[in-house]
């Protein structure tokens, strides 16, 4: 949600959202033709959105098998304590684990959900060894994705 000092979204600003979450490589002059705005003012809003926050960074989607991380799972971890110091540890290390590519604190019958990606069940093996190995982990289940029906590709705009 904006703050006060953040100017509404309008449509165009929604418009420009929409486009650049596609088409992230799009140049300035063909979003203003998608927006009908002029080059000039259609990059100050692009600016501004940047500004505000609505835009945090620019990136491409990547062929995971192609490169050696095709095999994708959710690890449930559940901590023997939640202190303080144990959710700043855990956090501390998981960020430093490359093949975690997503964290989440949960409220609920687990403490994390982590989603993986990995080459081969040796990789996932290592993987879970370490995240194993942390301190204060009770428990961890883990579900193998075998198809993937759907992925996040970005804030669904009408």
């Amino acid at each position: 949600m904006p703050d006060s000092k953040t100017k509404p979204l309008d449509r165009i600003d929604k418009v420009i959202l929409s486009t650049l979450q596609k088409f992230g490589r799009i140049s300035n002059v063909e979003l203003a033709k998608k927006v009908n705005l002029s080059a000039s003012p259609c990059l100050d809003r692009v600016k501004r959105l940047e500004t505000e926050g609505y835009i945090e960074r620019y990136g491409a989607f990547l062929n995971a098998r192609k490169l050696n991380f095709g095999m994708t799972a959710f690890i449930q971890v559940t901590l023997d304590r939640t202190t303080a110091d144990v959710f700043k540890h855990f956090k501390k290390e998981v960020i430093l684990m490359k093949e975690v590519v997503e964290c989440h604190l949960i409220a609920g019958g687990y403490d994390y959900l982590l989603k993986i990606r990995f080459a081969d069940i040796e990789g996932y093996r290592l993987v879970l060894e370490k995240v194993s190995s942390l301190p204060a982990i009770a428990q961890t289940q883990t579900y193998m994705v075998t198809e993937h029906i759907k992925q996040d590709t970005g804030i669904p705009f009408d």
